[in-house]
């Protein structure tokens, strides 16, 4: 019979497990009601055994009796605030200023989102939390711990291999779900509703009553140290990864990026993504990823000097969703679009916000009638932020997805492991619609005078079914469709026959392959060089080709080896569209380095970081940004860390700066052979 203590433990483990992958991984393994039973039969146990009950059990998050006050903290580290920009042209000075402040140096930068919510510094002593505070002044906080022992997505206890003791500091926020539910109980109790979360997550860290904070359903994300005893990491990318490990959530959609450019261009993508996120943003955070970089930058009375925030402007209004309309994409995505009562948002009329998935209006509960909030943010499209769920007056149906496409009838399939419903048919007239808007976009072929209306025209009349189509068209034809004659026609052949010129780049993007925009396409231009090297990599080969990675690399193969793609790729070019990236380019694949992959890591004294890719890249090599038994070279700085180490484990060469001036001189590289 098993002992009362064993299955007291055997519980709590049991819990954190399941805590860790809802909070952590977001990846839970079993159901509300089955985690309540664990919990349930956890609290008779310890009703039952009083003695056995310790202060880190799962049971203990939520104290018997409110505080009589918050008792202040003094922050070992000052908890300092970060200068902020709204101008991205301020945001490249700030880059060029850092730049000189470690002159020759390769700068790596994480940028990360910046959570509208609460800042928060965890203390953990022996792996235990023993202390949590807000940031006050800066210098001196409120002790919040009893408020914060009653978050699930904080352990009570770390896990792993911890130090001694360290300052975790994050963010406390309530995402727009909890949000429109905690309105919706506010409005049933006859009180006050809550302007924002940011407001409501304010009030409740603060709360002297920890039963009422944990009504207000509070959520945490990491992300910095403030203090720590013999800390492994030494980069942020680092101590996110060790902090996952001791079982705390960390910041979403970090990445890290080898300068501070590709660091901006990420900035500038990432805005147009992030209307999917549950929970408020104001910007983006730029950090210098190197701890030791970071304490050489230091920082002034009120600032680091390592870390930036790019924010943006939010507007919101209040609007009713007159209907919701499905959207078939060039990738076979059925997306809902709500349709709204007209309202003015930053000088412009919204009508129309996508709600993106089933998922998605599943989350925000969205109804026709509904009362919705609508947001936009510096260049964001318009989006619905949360469901004022306490203003409908009456019973609203929901919304009910469609089983098959909209337009052409097929069975409409769910993305194994995803959010999104597609339809399969790439013969559909509606993906071929956007697809062909999308292959005469600016970005991709540049067919001017290929309007919207023009292809509509073009599909519906069936005089054109594929891409290839686009080139097989005569003036003749063109001449009687609306808004067309004979020079407009005339002209508009001379651009499509001139695109069939613009390279490998542009046609991949062109071609709306799923997760390939113009930036992968350029990569996988500029390493395969042409259509067929490309077709005949493996999967292995293309996760290996820098900024590709796995899922990637599946959905190029797959395209490729459809017979979809193939028919596409061979009806292109039996009409003359070139297959081939640049003559400089190829004829960089005759280089010293051709068919050669190079890592560069450490501190530089004769190149620069961007110098020494583009060298690698002229003399027909890859310069790649991970290590692995693929790589055929490392060239290795100062102060070269985990890729060197990883390099001599695999045994692949290392060299230095002035070993690789020799490779490209064409040197013999027998005695840098493993």
């Amino acid at each position: 019979m098993t002992k009362p203590a064993d299955e007291i433990e055997r519980l709590r483990r049991e819990i954190r497990h399941h805590d860790r992958l809802y909070y952590v991984a977001a990846a839970p393994e079993i159901t509300d009601l089955e985690y309540d039973r664990l919990l349930n039969r956890l609290k008779e146990l310890e009703a039952a055994h009083p003695e056995m009950v310790s202060p880190d059990s799962p049971t203990q998050r939520i104290g018997d009796s409110a505080v009589g006050e918050l008792p202040q903290v003094e922050h070992r580290n000052p908890m300092l605030s970060i200068d902020n920009t709204y101008s991205l042209d301020e945001l490249r000075a700030y880059g060029d200023r850092i730049a000189k402040l470690l002159p020759g140096e390769a700068i790596e930068w994480v940028v990360e989102l910046k959570v509208d919510g609460v800042a928060v510094a965890l203390l953990y002593h022996g792996g235990q939390l023993r202390q949590a505070a807000t940031r006050g002044n800066g210098r001196i906080g409120d002790n919040i711990t009893h408020n914060m022992r009653t978050l699930r997505d904080i352990p009570l206890s770390l896990e792993g291999d911890f130090p001694a003791e360290i300052e975790i500091r994050g963010e406390v926020y309530i995402t727009n779900s909890d949000l429109s539910r905690m309105n919706e109980e506010q409005e049933a109790r006859g009180e006050t509703l809550f302007a924002n979360p940011r407001n409501a997550a304010a009030g409740a860290v603060r709360l002297l009553d920890p039963r009422e904070a944990a009504r207000r359903r509070l959520r945490f994300f990491a992300h910095s140290v403030g203090n720590a005893d013999d800390l492994a990491a030494q980069s942020h990318m680092e101590f996110l990864a060790e902090v996952r490990g001791y079982g705390l959530p960390v910041t979403p959609h970090v990445e890290s990026f080898p300068d501070f450019a590709a660091a901006l261009a990420y900035c500038e993508a990432i805005v147009d993504r992030l209307d999917e996120l549950d929970f408020e943003i104001d910007g983006l955070v730029l950090k210098v990823n190197r701890f030791d970089q970071r304490r050489r930058l230091g920082a002034t009375s009120k600032s680091p000097r390592w870390a930036i925030a790019y924010k943006f402007e939010k507007y919101e209004a209040v609007t009713q969703v007159l209907d919701i309309r499905v959207h078939v994409g060039k990738t076979g995505a059925i997306t809902p679009v709500a349709h709204l009562e007209p309202v003015t948002l930053a000088g412009t009329v919204v009508q129309r916000a996508s709600l993106h998935n089933a998922d998605e209006i599943e989350r925000k509960d969205v109804r026709i009638g509904d009362y919705v909030v609508v947001e936009k943010a510096g260049k964001i499209i318009p989006h619905i932020v949360r469901t004022e769920i306490h203003r409908r007056e009456a019973e609203l149906p929901q919304f009910q997805f469609p089983t098959r496409c909209p337009e052409c009838g097929t069975q409409a399939v769910k993305d194994e492991g995803g959010v999104y419903i597609r339809c399969p048919n790439p013969s559909c007239p509606a993906q071929l619609r956007e697809r062909l808007r999308y292959f005469a976009g600016r970005n991709a072929m540049d067919i001017e005078g290929l309007g919207d209306k023009l292809v509509d025209q073009l599909v519906s009349d069936q005089l054109v079914r594929s891409f290839g189509d686009l080139y097989r068209l005569a003036p003749g034809q063109l001449a009687d469709l609306e808004r067309m004659g004979k020079k407009s026609s005339e002209k508009l052949v001379e651009s499509i026959a001139a695109s069939k010129q613009r390279g490998l780049a542009r046609l991949l993007n062109a071609l709306s392959i799923r997760h390939v925009g113009t930036r992968v396409a350029t990569v996988l231009a500029d390493q395969f060089l042409s259509m067929q090297k490309l077709a005949n990599a493996d999967i292995e080969r293309l996760s290996d080709t820098n900024e590709i990675g796995p899922v990637i690399a599946q959905s190029v193969f797959d395209f490729l080896h459809s017979d979809y793609g193939q028919a596409t790729i061979a009806d292109l070019a039996s009409v003359g569209v070139t297959m081939e990236a640049p003559r400089e380019l190829l004829a960089a694949a005759d280089g010293v380095l051709a068919g050669k992959t190079l890592v560069v890591t450490g501190t530089l004294e004769r190149h620069s970081r961007d110098e020494m890719e583009e060298l690698i890249a002229s003399h027909g090599g890859r310069a790649a940004s991970s290590v692995s038994k693929n790589t055929d070279y490392v060239v290795a700085g100062e102060k070269a860390g985990s890729k060197l180490a990883k390099a001599q484990k695999l045994g692949v060469p290392v060299i230095s700066e002035v070993e690789f001036e020799r490779l490209l001189a064409g040197e013999s590289t027998e005695e840098l052979a493993p």
